[in-house]
């Protein structure tokens, strides 16, 4: 099985070679980022099953850029916000972050918890690509539709015409 990969963005050196120690033992492929900057420039030239980012490094919006930068990637990452400030449900979710980590935090419920939004997060992917398959009308698709919309034709089977002998 192929390693599911990872951009970990954070300013932060010990925490960035903390965490990318901890997610490769767990057979993570990671790659690294110490800026928002730096991590849109690595969502554009490669893709990620998720992307987790710290909420402030240059400024305090970097991380909300890395999220916007992830969430307009054709291959829709899953999506964390790793800080040691933690927001409120409707800010994060309003970032557009799938999930909120608040560091620092147990290496157990870290990969607990990146496990489970990768799991959710591949089956509301998966659930959206079936969704759009059935949006899209085939020849074969389109002529069922059309049929439905066709007003039924009436059969009438004549019954032959028998006549009385006399």
């Amino acid at each position: 099985m192929a390693k599911r990969k990872v951009l970990l963005v954070d300013d932060e050196v010990t925490v960035l070679l903390t965490m990318k120690a901890v997610l490769e033992i767990s057979g993570f492929d990671v790659d690294t980022a110490a800026s928002a900057i730096d991590a849109k420039r690595k969502l554009k030239l490669n893709e990620y099953q998720m992307v987790i980012t710290d909420m402030r490094m240059e400024s305090d919006v970097a991380g909300r850029e890395v999220i916007q930068a992830a969430r307009t990637a054709a291959y829709h990452p899953a999506v964390a916000l790793l800080t040691a400030f933690p927001l409120s449900d409707d800010d994060w979710q309003e970032a557009g972050a799938d999930k909120m980590l608040v560091k620092p935090m147990q290496t157990t419920v870290l990969l607990r918890q990146i496990e489970k939004l990768l799991e959710t997060h591949s089956a509301k992917l998966t659930r959206l690509a079936s969704a759009a398959a059935g949006t899209k009308k085939t020849p074969a698709k389109k002529a069922v539709a059309k049929a439905k919309k066709l007003p039924a034709k009436k059969v009438v089977v004549k019954k032959p015409v028998r006549r009385k002998k006399k």
